[in-house]
């Protein structure tokens, strides 16, 4: 009876650990990286949105041993919107990186530090379109992507809406942080995942005349 105790809990303890080190990334759209590519001039006749505080840009790390939510907290920027047309549309974003963080402490002053982010010495990273697609009931977005002072241009299908007042653009994708130079491993026991998940969540709301 003990004996079978036994292999329960090891077998409980197993799940627990899957579970709590299963890849955030899994199941989630990898976008599509290249050589970053000149941005279209804006548009002349369009209708902007400033990005609003219900906005936000976030991101998902893991290692070996589980997973940890960031974002980034100071950024702005606007979407250009052409005759209500999404695919005429262009959206930029200019982010603050100092203002990172994490959901420890510990590791915000780590993921800024020369390891990661290097802060310090890449102060700005930001996201302009350069294509907006139809891709069936949704959209494929490419941009241009800067991080950690690299620039790379990066497509991911995206969910647009336009309302009178307000437009959103979401997405939640996934890049290779090694794309971007960020290349540190962790310990040798508790490696970090290079994919690493982006959650967007544009919210533009209309600019007054």
């Amino acid at each position: 009876m003990n004996r079978l105790y036994g292999i329960l809990t090891v077998c409980l303890l197993s799940l627990v650990a899957v579970s709590g080190c299963a890849d955030p990334t899994r199941d989630k759209p990898q976008a599509e990286v290249a050589e970053a590519v000149p941005v279209p001039e804006k548009p002349s006749e369009a209708r902007r949105f400033v990005l609003g505080e219900d906005s936000s840009f976030g991101f998902v790390g893991s290692k070996v041993t589980g997973s940890h939510d960031g974002g980034f907290r100071t950024f702005e920027g606007e979407i250009l919107v052409v005759d209500s047309d999404p695919t005429r549309s262009r959206i930029s974003v200019s982010i603050d990186a100092t203002s990172l963080w994490a959901d420890n402490d510990r590791l915000t002053g780590h993921l800024k530090s020369a390891d990661f982010f290097d802060v310090e010495t890449y102060p700005a990273a930001g996201f302009e379109s350069t294509e907006i697609v139809r891709d069936g009931d949704h959209f494929r977005m490419t941009g241009n992507l800067t991080l950690h002072g690299v620039t790379k241009s990066v497509s991911f299908p995206a969910h647009i809406v336009l309302e009178d007042d307000r437009v959103t653009a979401s997405a939640e994708f996934s890049i290779f942080r090694f794309d971007f130079d960020i290349v540190y491993k962790g310990k040798a026991d508790d490696l970090i995942r290079d994919a690493v998940l982006i959650r967007l969540n544009l919210v533009g709301v209309a600019e007054e005349a």
